[in-house]
């Protein structure tokens, strides 16, 4: 599928670049009908993605980073599918989920941003920018009129 997005995304005073890069690639890599950001990233009880059908209903939660297992167990019990896309190192973070009661954590979608390609988006973060986004596969190609940049998604477990 090809589609071109002009978007305009504000950054959160409470987020850092890299997780305003993540929450940018989740929405870019999930993107569908209904897809929209979150209007506030400082109330727990909403993701920072979501997706929902004409009706209104959510169906699916896209959250960003490390979540608690609190919050995905709600998550999972509020709708149909669960994305978290990750940009930190996430062994320890996956090692407690794996302890906890997430309710479907079987099913939960985790995937890790390769976290070099964050740091190097986030050198180059302007007030206005444009690239092109290419995804293959596992793999995420950035173009912009003077390089290149390259990552892989990789698909993670508790």
């Amino acid at each position: 599928m090809y589609e071109t997005l002009d978007l305009r995304v504000a950054r959160h005073p409470s987020e850092s670049e890299e997780y305003f890069i993540t929450r940018l690639f989740a929405y870019c890599l999930e993107h569908q009908d209904g897809i929209e950001f979150s209007r506030g990233l400082s109330d727990p009880n909403v993701p920072p993605i979501a997706i929902r059908d004409l009706t209104g209903v959510m169906r699916a939660w896209v959250d960003i980073g490390t979540p608690a297992a609190d919050r995905l167990h709600r998550a999972a019990k509020s709708t149909a599918r669960v994305v978290v896309y990750n940009h930190k190192d996430s062994a320890q973070w996956l090692a407690g989920l794996s302890s906890a009661r997430i309710h479907r954590a079987d099913e939960m979608e985790i995937y890790a941003i390769d976290r070099s390609l964050v740091a190097s988006l986030a050198a180059r973060l302007e007030r206005r920018m444009s690239f092109a986004m290419s995804v293959a596969d596992h793999d995420i190609y950035l173009s912009f009129s003077d390089g290149a940049l390259q990552g892989t998604v990789t698909r993670q477990r508790i």
